[in-house]
């Protein structure tokens, strides 16, 4: 192990070695070869934190503006929806396409959501995403296809007879691309993460940031405020004066 960490091997690959060990080792005393396992005292290899991409709030807004400049039609209501409930309600790609019809009713202002785990969350709903409820739910019939699709919210004509996370992931893309915004940059899930970063930014707390997107575990949530944090220092490094001298004279 001391080897493979000279090597500066990464921690996954390390990780792996460690686990072959291990079942070696567990193997040899199940046979009576070992009195004793030495991998048990052998530490696991912290895995680099990987913080999750986000984008910006400004650009959240322009993807939404884009929308509302596009023809007005079936396609665009369902689209003006779909990212409501993305970024709107921070919800999972799975959970919007698989979404039953009965998950919201006209007049409620959240929605019964069904998440990992069949576990059920209620999740409330911004005005504006009401507000493309009702445009969506006018246009809904235009997208029926048979009686396997009636009892999804955005039905398809697909074998599953919902609507795609492939074709959802393609009209993010699209839209990015409308919105001046790097599309290898954005997803479904880029959006869920922006909610949660822009909760917590907005001063929500860690508890509820945590309900809303149905994590069982709060550690899954506090990732977030490492993002958070780091964009606090970013900010600082970019516009305090005494960083920006400390910058220029590393750069010199």
């Amino acid at each position: 192990m001391n080897f493979l960490r000279k090597q500066k091997r990464a921690a996954t690959t390390i990780a792996r070695h460690l686990s072959a060990l291990r079942q070696y080792y567990r193997f040899l005393m199940s046979e009576n070869l070992r009195d004793a396992d030495p991998t048990l005292h052998l530490e696991r290899p912290k895995k680099p934190q990987k913080l999750p991409k986000i984008i910006s709030a400004d650009a959240a807004a322009r993807l939404l503006d884009v929308i509302t400049a596009q023809k007005q039609n079936p396609a665009t209501a369902r689209l003006q929806l779909l990212c409501e409930l993305l970024y709107g309600a921070g919800l999972r790609a799975s959970e919007v396409v698989t979404m039953p019809l009965n998950a919201y009713r006209p007049g409620q202002n959240s929605l019964l959501v069904r998440g990992k785990g069949d576990k059920e969350r209620i999740v409330p709903l911004t005005p504006p995403a009401i507000v493309a409820f009702q445009n969506y739910l006018a246009v809904r019939k235009d997208f029926l296809a048979g009686p396997k699709s009636e009892k999804f919210l955005f039905p398809s004509r697909g074998a599953t007879g919902h609507y795609t996370r492939q074709r959802l992931h393609q009209e993010i893309k699209q839209l990015a691309i409308a919105a001046d915004i790097d599309p290898k940059q954005l997803t479904p899930h880029v959006l869920r993460h922006a909610f949660a970063t822009h909760m917590l930014e907005g001063g929500a707390d860690l508890r509820s940031v945590q309900q809303l997107l149905g994590h069982a575990d709060i550690s899954t949530t506090q990732i977030y405020t490492h993002v958070t944090a780091q964009r606090l220092r970013e900010t600082v490094q970019n516009h305090h004066p005494l960083a920006k001298k400390q910058v220029q004279k590393q750069q010199k």
